[in-house]
């Protein structure tokens, strides 16, 4: 027998339709570059993502079609997050920092043929445009400037609209939207996101235990739109009816917190590097910053530390700490102290507080050792998998990769941890020897193969080292050929030509040889133990 349901499409259309129906006066707000704050109505936005659907779709734009954006955090940035889904078409945000040679591969695999871009990036478009096909390139004039010869003004597309759009047959699988992954062994990867779910995504991420988003709520997006599905926060927040807070290009800690204050924030979004940013500022102007109630600051990326949890405390602010990749849309674990622990004493709720949490809702994580899943012992360690609805299931066009999923369906993750009985996660390792430095992935074996092609160099390897901002920092352990010479600058030059900056290592070391396992790889383990207690200058 059968269920007598109404058999409903989990769509965006239907949550974009919730911004007119039910939550028309709610606010958007966003920083300009000049720090003012500009600001409208969801119906505002309702319409503008309506009239930007319909203008792609008389500029030719056809189901399946990619449509990038290079674009900071603002109200244009939402306005695409559902105009290209609705529309049929997939959105393809690109990460703005990342190194040239790598846009112009991510946008040519994903076979994006237009692109919205913001008028103070368009420095960083012509540093790969060249490489990459975009059919037609509209700029949003986010600073007022004038749109240069070649490009097209976004608020001119918008104007071909006629307000008389109506949505396509869309099915619930149908892609949505694409994110790359970045920083990983070889060539970032696209996960490509559907309608369903995003959708289901989308009701894990307002539930209590997971973001706690509601229409009562102010919600300060401060994870950039361009990484992992922007975290799925601006499909909750349209669905939940919460107000929008956007602080543009504006990352540092005083304009947050000024932001936080302004708008009466109560849920802020953001990797470890932005809190520890924002703790020093409230530790060094404590008289300053009064926030006027408690902020549930829900935080990814990489492990926040103890210190910090206890610290943000002081100061009205709850760490929320939760895990998960941009294959996993990115939600997969929520975090927090569970019903039976709160009478443990402090020190162990804070223990608790600084793992990676339990699973979220309709998400499955196993820990595997040697084939079999391990003890959940809280002590020993194994590859960390996980499946759900909003898991990817391949890459874009990767057939290689595929190896990444096991044989009844799992994903790796690439990950090393442990599970305690009551399903909490801990992260102890990376299996490739990873570098996570402020939210982001940096691969060590890129840098070391690069770095191996400088004709004064013998033997390379990097390591993640512990750093007090941004969580880890590359250290680059370099063995020169006999009677050879190359200083750090000249290293890191040469580096340049194909890492962003911030890839770059933030010191090198010469040894006269690197250790070794029993097959001739390189014994990272070793270089961590001896580096442990390195200092950053």
């Amino acid at each position: 027998m059968r269920g007598l349901m109404m058999d409903f499409p989990l769509t965006l259309p239907t949550i974009l339709e919730r911004a007119r129906s039910e939550y028309s006066r709610v606010e958007m707000v966003w920083r300009l570059p000049d720090k003012s704050v500009s600001r409208y109505k969801f119906g505002d936005f309702y319409r503008r993502a309506r009239a930007l659907a319909e203008a792609l779709t008389l500029a030719g734009m056809k189901k399946s079609d990619r449509v990038a954006t290079l674009m900071w955090n603002h109200e244009a940035h939402m306005e695409a997050y559902f105009g290209v889904p609705v529309a049929g078409g997939v959105l393809h945000p690109l990460n703005l920092r990342l190194h040239p040679s790598e846009l112009a591969f991510i946008a040519n695999h994903a076979e994006d043929r237009f692109l919205i871009v913001d008028d103070v990036l368009l420095a960083c478009l012509e540093s790969f445009r060249r490489e990459v096909n975009f059919e037609r390139v509209f700029v949003v004039p986010y600073c007022g400037n004038p749109v240069p010869a070649g490009y097209e003004n976004y608020e001119d597309l918008l104007a071909t609209a006629t307000g008389k759009f109506t949505y396509p047959p869309i099915d619930e699988n149908d892609a949505a939207a694409i994110c790359f992954t970045s920083g990983t062994t070889g060539r970032p990867k696209g996960v490509v996101y559907s309608h369903r779910s995003n959708v289901l995504h989308t009701f894990a991420t307002a539930l209590k235990d997971t973001f706690g988003i509601g229409h009562q709520d102010t919600v300060l997006a401060v994870a950039p739109m361009f990484h992992a599905n922007a975290w799925g926060l601006p499909y909750a927040a349209v669905m939940s009816g919460a107000k929008l807070v956007f602080p543009g290009p504006h990352m540092d800690a005083a304009s947050l917190l000024q932001l936080m204050m302004e708008e009466g924030v109560t849920i802020a979004c953001g990797v470890p590097t932005v809190w520890l940013g924002v703790y020093d500022e409230l530790e060094r102007n404590p008289g300053k910053w009064k926030l006027p109630r408690m902020v549930t600051a829900p935080c990814g990326g990489s492990a926040p530390p103890e210190s910090l949890i206890r610290g943000l405390d002081r100061h009205r602010i709850h760490l929320v700490h939760l895990w998960g990749m941009t294959e996993t849309s990115p939600l997969a674990t929520t975090g927090g102290v569970r019903a039976h622990m709160q009478d443990w004493p402090e020190e162990k709720k804070y223990s608790v507080r600084s793992r990676q949490g339990w699973a979220a809702p309709f998400i499955e994580l196993r820990v595997t050792r040697d084939g079999k899943e391990a003890p959940r012992d809280a002590t020993t360690p194994g590859d960390l998998e996980v499946r759900g609805p909003w898991v990817a299931a391949s890459y874009l066009n990767a057939p290689e990769e595929q190896h990444r999923w096991t044989p009844d369906g799992w994903f790796r993750t690439g990950d090393v941890a442990t599970m305690d009985d009551d399903g909490f996660i801990r992260l102890v390792d990376r299996s490739k020897d990873l570098i996570k430095s402020g939210g982001e992935w940096i691969s060590s074996v890129d840098l070391e193969n690069v770095l191996m092609g400088h004709p004064a160099v013998k033997e390379a390897a990097v390591i993640g080292v512990s750093h007090p901002k941004w969580a880890e920092r590359p250290l680059a352990v370099i063995v020169l050929k006999e009677g050879a010479t190359a200083t750090p600058d000249e290293l890191r030059e040469f580096l340049a030509a194909r890492f962003a900056k911030w890839q770059l290592p933030d010191a090198f070391v010469y040894e006269k040889a690197i250790p070794r396992t029993s097959v001739g790889k390189f014994m990272k383990s070793k270089l961590r133990e001896q580096y442990a207690g390195w200092k950053w200058e």
